[in-house]
Order: C-alpha cells, then sequence, then structure tokens
C-alpha cells in the first residue's frame, strides 16, 4: 500500500457573502474532489491543540502525526533546519520576512504593514536585499540565512525566546504596538528600513506596479528541534513535495526524504505538476511508502483577502494536482490511499489562520465507501466523523490502529 497526502495550506474557510454563502472550497469547480469525496471517508479534523496558537508550523507537525503540545519548540528552527542553518543548543532561530510597509513620512512606529510577502518577491531579488541588510547590521551574535522568496532566517547566538507577532496577523494596522519589545530586536527593524527603502531594486519593483521588499519582520521565535524519525514512529519511507522552508525543515527533522521542484515557489503559479511527479516517482519507483504534496496557495490567497484567488488555488489544487496525481498512481497499478485537508483555516475575513477544525477526505483505492456527503466544511461537519486530536488522524491514514473517530 502506498500513501499519499494533499495538503492545501489554508484551504478551509467561512462562508462568503459574494460566493453567495459558499466558502472557496464550496464553489470551487473541483470535478475530482466531487468525484472521489463519493467514494470517501469524510470528516473533520481538530489540528490545532487548545492552547496552541493557529499556524502551518503547528498543524503540519499535527497532520504529520506528531502532537504539538510535545515536540514543537518555534516555527523558525524548523525551517533553519530546511536551509541548513548550523543551530547550536543556545541558538535562538527566528523567522525574518521581508516585508512591505507604508512609505508615508511620518515615524517608523506609525507605519502600516501592507504586505507579509511583498507581492510573492522571488527568492533571487531578496537574497539581495538580505545581503543589504546583513552587511549593515549582522555580527557575531546576530546571522541572517536566505531562505525562500520573502522568508528567511536570523540566529540570534544565546538569545531568548520571545514574543513576536506574525506579520500576516496584522496586516493593514499600524505597526507600533506588533513591534518586539527586544530593543535590538525593534532597532535592526527599523534600520531595515532605512537600508531598503531606496534600494535600486525596490525601485525597480515600484516601477512595475510590485509591491516594495522594505522592512524585516521578524516573528517565531524557537530553540533546536527535536522531532523523532517518521520511519522509525510509522514503519513508512517518507518523501516530503514542498516549496515551503518550514515542511522541509520538519522533513529534515523527521529524517523524511526532501523533494527540490525547479518552479516550486509556494505561489498561485507553482510547478504544481513538477511537484505531483515527484511524489508519484518517490511512491512507485524510489522505495518510498509515503509522500506529502504540500501546497502553498490557498493559504497565501487567503492572506491576501483575494476570494477570487483563493477559489482559483482550491480549483488548481484539484485539476493540477489531486487528478493527475490520482490517475498516475492508478495507471501504476499500485494500491494507494489518499488523503486530502487543510492544515488550518485561513479564511478571507479575517486574512489569518484561526483554529477552527478542518475537512478531511480519505480515499482507498482498494475499499471505496459510499457517501452522499461533499468534500466542503459543510460536509465534514455533516458526516458526523471527528478526530478531536489531529495527531492522531495519520495512525488512522496509515492503518497503524483502527479506532473509530468520534461523532461531532
Amino acid at each position: 500500500m502506498k500513501y499519499l497526502v494533499v495538503l492545501g495550506d489554508g484551504m478551509a474557510d467561512e462562508p462568503v457573502e459574494e460566493l453567495g454563502g459558499k466558502t472557496p472550497l464550496e464553489y470551487a469547480e473541483t470535478p475530482n474532489l466531487d468525484r472521489l469525496s463519493k467514494c470517501s471517508e469524510i470528516g473533520l479534523v481538530h489540528t490545532i491543540p487548545d492552547g496552541m496558537k493557529p499556524g502551518s508550523d503547528t498543524a503540519n507537525l499535527s497532520v504529520l502525526g506528531y502532537d504539538p503540545a510535545r515536540y514543537y519548540s518555534g516555527r523558525s528552527p524548523l525551517e533553519a533546519l530546511s536551509i541548513g542553518v548550523p543551530m547550536k543548543e543556545d541558538d535562538i532561530a527566528i523567522r525574518c520576512n521581508i516585508v512591505t510597509i507604508s512609505e508615508d513620512d511620518v515615524p517608523f512606529e506609525e507605519k502600516t504593514i501592507i504586505d507579509h510577502s511583498s507581492s510573492e518577491i522571488a527568492t533571487e531579488d531578496c537574497a539581495v536585499l538580505l545581503k543589504a541588510v546583513a552587511e549593515q547590521l549582522a555580527n557575531e551574535t546576530y546571522q541572517f540565512y536566505v531562505g525562500t522568496s520573502y522568508r528567511h532566517c536570523l540566529i540570534w547566538s544565546g538569545g531568548r525566546v520571545v514574543e513576536l507577532t506574525p506579520p500576516h496577523d496584522v496586516l493593514g494596522r499600524v505597526i507600533g504596538q506588533y513591534l518586539p519589545e527586544e530593543p535590538t530586536l525593534r532597532e535592526m527593524m527599523r534600520k531595515s528600513y532605512d537600508i531598503l527603502a531606496d534600494h535600486p531594486i525596490n525601485i525597480e519593483r515600484k516601477k512595475k506596479g510590485l509591491n516594495p521588499a522594505n522592512c524585516c519582520w521578524f516573528w517565531g521565535a524557537g530553540t533546536k528541534p527535536k522531532l523523532s524519525s517518521f520511519e522509525e514512529k510509522t514503519g513508512k519511507k517518507g518523501m516530503m513535495v514542498s516549496a515551503v522552508d518550514l515542511l522541509k525543515g520538519i522533513a529534515v527533522g523527521a529524517g523524511m526524504g526532501v523533494a527540490l521542484v525547479e518552479g516550486a515557489n509556494g505561489g498561485l503559479h507553482t510547478n504544481y505538476a513538477g511537484k505531483v511527479e515527484a511524489a508519484v516517482k518517490a511512491l512507485t519507483q524510489d522505495g518510498y511508502d509515503f509522500a506529502y504534496i504540500h501546497v502553498e496557495a490557498p493559504d497565501e490567497m487567503g492572506h491576501q483577502g483575494s476570494v477570487e484567488r483563493k477559489v482559483q488555488a482550491v480549483h488548481l489544487l484539484d485539476t493540477e494536482v489531486i487528478g493527475p496525481a490520482v490517475k498516475k498512481l492508478e495507471d501504476s497499478g499500485e494500491d494507494f490511499r489518499l488523503l486530502v485537508l487543510p492544515d488550518h483555516p485561513t479564511p478571507i475575513r479575517v486574512r489569518t489562520h484561526t483554529s477552527d477544525s478542518v475537512p478531511y477526505l480519505l480515499y482507498d483505492s482498494t475499499d471505496r465507501k459510499e457517501n452522499s456527503y461533499d468534500y466542503s466544511e459543510a460536509g465534514g461537519r455533516a458526516s458526523g466523523i471527528f478526530v478531536a486530536k489531529g495527531h492522531e488522524l495519520m495512525d488512522r491514514f496509515l492503518q497503524l490502529q483502527q479506532t473509530p473517530a468520534s461523532g461531532v
């Protein structure tokens, strides 16, 4: 048996007035999910443990079968693993987004955060900007490391875990009250704006109608992670397929393989075909039992507050990932199980993550179900199947335990 997870980051949502009261998942054209839903188990799963913040870090750990309450040590340390940062035991890793803040003539603290991704800036451009920051701000205590797109890493040697606000949680707000209380981090953010505001790359970006990447934003601080081996825990050899450093870092920490797919960028127009090819090849040719295709686009469109683009992201997940992956696995002759779900909701209304339970679809090519539920938030609720502890869904999917989920 082969096992494939397709995770649409932030795909779950709330009813949207512009969509006639439907969610993007309900509204989007999803012919493959529509077909599979009638012969799959449909249910709800709660991926965020009570008392923990709803993030892709905690949620994806949960989906992969790791209880975040036990294994989570911060978001940025997981990303640091992905990009090969040599963390010492007393290092603190901090996510360094390069974001867009307003350029109006007001004090730094009175500026507004406009875009957490700087118009989904390319890694190549952002690396140049981060180098400009590092040349002036890096020292023996603080070192910068290039990640992917707008997502980078700051290592604070001998530092401490401090409370920091994710930029996507405060879009459109004045930044003053959300800046770090720690004086050095706060001053580094202010200085980064002075360095980047008139950088030639940003001057060109504005000419093209793109948001300037004009400020470092620190968040997600944590200590060196200690994950147990996915293969030792489950008996399955796993492969991660993602454009996002966080997911790659979780995979590295769990001893999973990581597929490097050219053109995979975490945006709406990523290399979907390359991701499918990498996952199917891992399962059918390279001896892997388990593959995890992570697609970032629904989450990014939720953060942007774009109804149209989030609907498009869901449609592309269905037609460019789920449909082709299922066909390739069927053509291979392999028996397989498929799990489709979001990690958390990213509702258009709030433009950030929430802790609500998310719908899942579990398909088994050897054991087709019969039901009348659609794959959607409402369908998951209506099914009456509820997995209260998200990290237990993986054992259910891998058939390591057969305990029925409880009713809603």
